[in-house]
């Protein structure tokens, strides 16, 4: 019984998985259709799944295939020209099921889609964690790691052994001599570190519309991303004129009415490696979004310095995204391609709106670094 619904239940989580990936680029596009629930789960709307089953009739009567009849004949019980199977608007609508899905699920099927190639971390040697390995055991130690299997095989052959074990009477009382517990070592483990760092203009011409492409597109970069690694952290600049650190609900939220020097950006992200993420150590990913306004040429030309000698090298991957604004110019994704378009390690992509972000998001992602 329990391996049948272990089945079933396998059957309908790759039924599930089927419907999330056939309908992927609707709850991208959609935002509001992937809803949190704790920190590792996601719950996704989907029409109601029934799964086929055989079920027996009752050997009687007639239908398609049985009985009397002759070709042209209508079929017991469907309806006939002119007939209605209800009135209109009285019938129960279509209903959604909520599944619940791993985000490590998640980003499976994300990958599958989109053809993700899995990423090889760098700097693994560099970082270690230490973990408990229960690998043997002992005669003494606390009871909440007294081994009862152990225990009772040990107390069991000393019963035999000095023959007061009785088969027809299986009883088996363990001594003081016969408790075994479990015993550890503690062994270095590998461990690879990465850290996200989003970027984003938050000038007058970052419109609310805009804030909610990135905040999509950096959910599902996140999950992707989550996925590779044990150990990552975020870290969130907004920006102006200015450039300022600040935390992931202020990064979605914050709006400003300045002018735009995305060189303040550049200037603290590259501030920021410095201080806390070692290259050496860490798989480093940077992205920017901006309306590709900037403040001047000239200030286009330091950013253009800053990520040749500075963010490029460090970072595993620098990622440029473009949304559309009818007030920005959209001139710095042209000055980037112009001069940086041999290098791999710096990514850019356009996106119109959030039918796009499946695209961008594989523009970002398919180099596997």
């Amino acid at each position: 019984m329990i391996s049948r619904i272990d089945q079933d239940h396998s059957r309908f989580r790759e039924i599930v998985r089927g419907k999330i990936r056939e309908n992927l680029r609707k709850y991208i596009s959609r935002g509001d259709f992937v809803t949190q629930q704790g920190k590792d789960r996601v719950s996704i709307p989907m029409p109601q799944i029934d799964i086929p089953r055989f079920v027996h009739g009752d050997g009687g009567g007639s239908g398609v295939g049985q009985g009397d009849g002759e070709p042209g004949d209508p079929i017991d019980g469907a309806p006939q020209e002119g007939q209605g199977a209800g009135e209109a608007g009285q019938g129960e609508g279509e209903k959604a099921l909520e599944v619940d899905v791993t985000l490590q699920e998640l980003a499976a099927i994300l990958g599958e889609e989109l053809g993700l190639p899995r990423i090889e971390p760098k700097g693994s040697d560099s970082l270690s964690t230490q973990k408990d390995r229960y690998t043997s055991l002992r005669t003494t130690g606390p009871e909440s790691l007294r081994s009862f299997r152990a225990t009772f095989k040990r107390a069991l052959r000393r019963q035999i052994a000095s023959g007061t074990y009785d088969p027809r009477n299986p009883t088996i009382v363990p001594i003081r001599e016969d408790r075994r517990y479990r015993s550890w070592r503690t062994e270095p483990k590998p461990h690879t570190n990465a850290v996200i760092i989003y970027m984003m203009d938050v000038s007058g011409s970052m419109g609310d519309e805009q804030k909610e492409i990135v905040r999509i597109e950096s959910f599902w970069i996140d999950t992707w991303l989550r996925s590779q690694y044990e150990g990552i952290e975020s870290r969130y600049i907004v920006h102006d004129a200015t450039a300022r650190e600040v935390d992931r609900d202020t990064f979605f939220r914050t709006r400003e009415s300045g002018g735009t020097m995305i060189s303040s950006a550049y200037r603290l992200c590259a501030e920021l490696i410095e201080k806390d993420f070692d290259p050496s150590a860490w798989n480093i990913y940077a992205f920017h979004f901006s309306d590709g306004d900037n403040w001047s040429v000239d200030d286009t030309s330091v950013c253009k310095k800053i990520l040749r000698e500075t963010l490029v090298p460090a970072c595993n991957q620098f990622g440029y995204g473009q949304v559309e604004s009818p007030y920005g110019s959209g001139q710095f994704i042209k000055d980037l391609r112009e001069a940086f378009g041999d290098e791999e390690k710096l990514v850019t992509s356009e996106i119109k709106g959030k039918d796009d972000i499946m695209d961008s998001i594989r523009d970002f992602l398919k180099g596997g670094r």
